[in-house]
């Protein structure tokens, strides 16, 4: 497998707390990572850190290498709204803008130069499509985005990050507030997604880490204690702390 995002002794500090500690990792493009562990373990704060999204949080210092497609995105010649484009994220929160849903959709787009209005069309129906929603959505696309349920919206907000054409879609436990019918769509479209998109997830569901992702990361106390076939790790983890995490001893 190629590799697409490579952390090396990556250390974060959000003033004085070390969040992140030494994590070496590297995951795959076109396949789902997982990030699993214990609440306030580092796994969210490593997935905001590969678009960035932490540098909005005063006081946080970064130490070592991340390196996404042979860039180190921490390097001063990177444009941070360019990575962003390239590194889509979807929230715990279905987050819609208050628009229609053409225009959510089409948002990202337009903010990059996109003004012809057949050219928008396609990507929206295709985005829309990407995210199993087109069919739900298609007679109601000038409809406000917030009329839909929150299982749409979430899928919304996945064809709105598609928009854009990323290589990487970061998902920060998507389905968490979601209603089991939902939270099983979006696990289908993910499975769906994977030839196309490298997808890193966090989630607290460790059956749904089981159930989508190629490969899983455990996380503890800022540090990455396991990183294995999903598979293996799930029935023959190599770290007693793994085993004890999965099989529900703390966490």
């Amino acid at each position: 497998m190629t590799t697409i995002i490579e952390a090396k002794d990556l250390n974060l500090f959000y003033s004085e707390f070390h969040a992140l500690k030494g994590v070496n990792l590297t995951i795959p493009e076109k396949a789902v990572t997982a990030f699993i562990g214990p609440s306030g373990c580092g796994k969210s704060t490593l997935l905001r850190t590969l678009n960035r999204m932490n540098d909005m949080i005063v006081g946080t210092r970064i130490e070592g290498k991340l390196i996404i497609n042979d860039t180190d995105i921490y390097s001063q010649e990177v444009d941070v709204e360019t990575l962003r484009k390239k590194v889509g994220m979807v929230f715990q929160q279905p987050n819609p803008f208050p628009k229609s849903i053409y225009d959510n959709v089409a948002y990202g787009p337009r903010l990059h130069g996109i003004k012809n209005k057949q050219k928008l069309d396609e990507i929206v129906e295709t985005s829309l499509k990407s995210a199993a929603l087109w069919d739900e959505v298609k007679d109601h696309l000038k409809r406000s985005a917030l009329s839909i349920s929150g299982g749409q919206q979430q899928r919304l907000c996945i064809a709105r990050a598609l928009a854009v054409n990323p290589d990487i879609l970061l998902m920060d436990e998507a389905t968490s507030a979601l209603d089991p019918i939902s939270t099983l769509k979006i696990e289908e479209l993910v499975q769906d997604l994977r030839d196309r998109y490298t997808i890193v997830m966090v989630t607290h569901n460790m059956h749904q880490a089981a159930r989508v992702s190629n490969q899983t990361v455990f996380f503890l106390n800022g540090e990455v204690v396991e990183y294995d076939d999903t598979e293996k790790l799930f029935s023959n983890p190599s770290d007693k702390r793994t085993e004890d995490y999965i099989s529900g001893r703390f966490g």
